[in-house]
């Protein structure tokens, strides 16, 4: 039977798993896992986590308890000051057992439906340019809810601390504006 994903604010309980899954993406900027413990907690309102429940051949989910199988995939953001009528996407992390089964697209959907975000007007996020999942899984949003996905430079390479190793620049991504949800 396939696992039953679920969608829930994080805890912070949930920090140490989405610390191992950003650091297992071999993708991610891992942060200090003290950042994850701030999304888990401070940025719960505004951050998603995906979990599997198992499924018993009768067909009943969660059987061995919430997440029993684990935490499968996260989206941490929050609301910038700067522009509060956006919803930013700090990392969308989705584990390699899941992908390529539409997880990372329904993270996001659950992210702009969590409390903090349900009145944002865009979705903003940036992107390394040789990113071309993060890229896909962004203009495929916009597409879904038939807005523009609009792409400018955010952080020139230049900014990035030369002791921290070559880092592309940041495409900053603005998507919108969004349908009322």
């Amino acid at each position: 039977m396939p696992d039953v994903v679920t969608f829930r604010a994080p805890a912070a309980t949930d920090a140490a798993d989405l610390w191992r899954l950003a650091r297992d993406s071999g993708a991610l900027d891992l942060n200090s896992p003290y950042a994850y413990l701030l999304w888990c907690t401070d940025f719960a309102a505004t951050s998603v986590v995906a979990g599997t429940d198992a499924v018993t051949a009768d067909g009943d989910a969660g059987a061995r308890g919430r997440d029993a199988d684990g935490i499968v995939g996260f989206v941490g953001g929050y609301r910038p000051p700067t522009d509060p009528t956006s919803a930013f996407v700090w990392q969308v992390a989705v584990a390699d057992a899941q992908r390529g089964r539409g997880l990372g697209r329904r993270l996001l959907s659950a992210f702009l439906a969590r409390p903090g975000n349900r009145d944002a007007r865009w979705l903003t996020a940036t992107v390394t340019p040789d990113n071309a999942a993060s890229l896909a899984l962004f203009q495929g949003l916009a597409d879904d809810l038939g807005v523009g996905c609009r792409q400018s430079e955010r952080f020139a390479a230049e900014v990035f601390p030369v002791e921290a190793g070559v880092h592309q620049p940041e495409l900053e991504l603005r998507i919108g504006p969004l349908p009322p949800r």
